[in-house]
């Protein structure tokens, strides 16, 4: 099995209730139906589905089976919580505690994840696809979310991207939801800009709003956009 592609892109896995904060999903929100899009080894998908919301995750890392997956969680959580601990100063540590048990957090989302995959993948709650081409058709979801890639990789996709990858995920569901807004330096994200500019002159309405969440230093808002 290889793993080619992959390394640089399994995230950590994040809770349910960590998503309610990034986003600032009201009641409302969670009873729309919701595509969390890069969604990685999360658990929103598995705890929302456990509290009969309607989410479908989508990511390319589900073309892996859970195993595969489990073993690669395996080989790069000890390199996670080192980075973590070398970087500590541009993380809040009020709610984590510490890396280590921040790191164990990220990892029971994780085995949440991987306890329901195989029955999710079945289900069509896990997809396998990656922006700016989403397999799915018009007007499929209410709200798009997509946390800790569009923005946080600034230097490695460019403006044109974000433009392409943005237009899909309106494509595809009548809201946008985008956190954070900074890169991984932590500074607001140079695309910022020019995205909200071009999408206001596309008609679009947006808001950069506060939510109740703050981990990366300064990263507590998100951004909305409506079609």
């Amino acid at each position: 099995m290889t793993f080619q592609g992959l390394k640089e892109t399994v995230p950590w896995g994040r809770p349910f209730d960590e998503y309610v904060s990034m986003f600032d999903l009201s009641p409302s929100d969670l009873e729309v139906r919701l595509l969390d899009c890069g969604a990685g080894p999360s658990s929103f998908a598995a705890e929302a589905s456990a509290r009969d919301c309607q989410v479908v995750a989508c990511d390319p890392l589900y073309r892996f089976n859970a195993n595969d997956i489990a073993l690669r969680i395996d080989e790069i959580y000890p390199l996670m919580v080192a980075n973590m601990e070398a970087a500590r100063n541009r993380f809040v540590w009020t709610w984590a505690g510490s890396p280590s048990q921040h790191a164990e957090q990220r990892m029971t989302a994780m085995r949440q994840f991987l306890a329901d995959f195989n029955l999710g993948h079945r289900e069509g709650r896990y997809v396998a696809g990656a922006l700016p081409r989403l397999p799915f058709a018009n007007d499929s979801f209410d709200l798009a979310l997509s946390s800790h890639f569009l923005f946080l990789y600034s230097a490695q996709f460019s403006l044109d991207f974000h433009v392409a990858a943005i237009e899909e995920m309106l494509r595809v569901a009548r809201q946008v939801r985008i956190f954070p807004l900074l890169d991984l330096n932590g500074e607001q994200s140079s695309h910022l800009p020019p995205i909200v500019a071009e999408f206001e002159r596309r008609g679009h309405k947006l808001r950069v709003t506060p939510v109740p969440y703050e981990f990366q230093r300064g990263g507590n808002q998100v951004l909305e956009i409506d079609r």
